[in-house]
């Protein structure tokens, strides 16, 4: 009687280790694309909120701030970088009202994201967003 050995062979194995790479190669890009996409509401929902406060501290008190961390009536009682922390914060004062802008978090994950490396919300509702060559990408980062 013969004996016969079981198992996988080298060439078996090969191709495994093959196939399985061929599909992390393109799941990895993929599923990081969707991260990226899936992060950006961590910045539109803090503006949202930033603009929110604005206009109820321009009720109050007549005038809009650029203090996002202090407490109220001096400040808007809000975190300079956004709740998931993906996003630093801040608010700049124009002639008119104000402009609240979120940025990535300098070498954080989503500084990967070069289609929408910037977002804006002013007083009168306007959201804008950049790439980072400052093209208008509004339409695909603020869904």
């Amino acid at each position: 009687m013969r004996n016969r050995q079981r198992g996988v062979t080298l060439i078996e194995l090969m191709t495994v280790v093959i196939v399985v790479a061929i599909l992390a190669s393109v799941a990895i890009p993929s599923y990081r694309r969707y991260l990226l996409r899936a992060q950006r509401s961590d910045a539109t929902t803090m503006l949202l909120r930033v603009a929110t406060a604005e206009e109820k501290r321009y009720l109050q008190q007549g005038a809009y701030t650029t203090n996002l961390a202090s407490a109220p009536p001096t400040g808007l009682g809000l975190a300079t970088r956004s709740d998931q922390g993906f996003y630093d914060l801040d608010v700049t004062l124009t002639s008119t009202g104000f402009t609240a802008r979120a940025r990535p978090v300098s070498g954080g994950g989503q500084s990967a994201d070069t289609t929408c490396a910037s977002f804006t919300v002013t007083e009168t509702g306007t959201r804008k967003a950049l790439n980072s060559s400052s093209v208008d990408k509004t339409s695909e980062c603020w869904r």
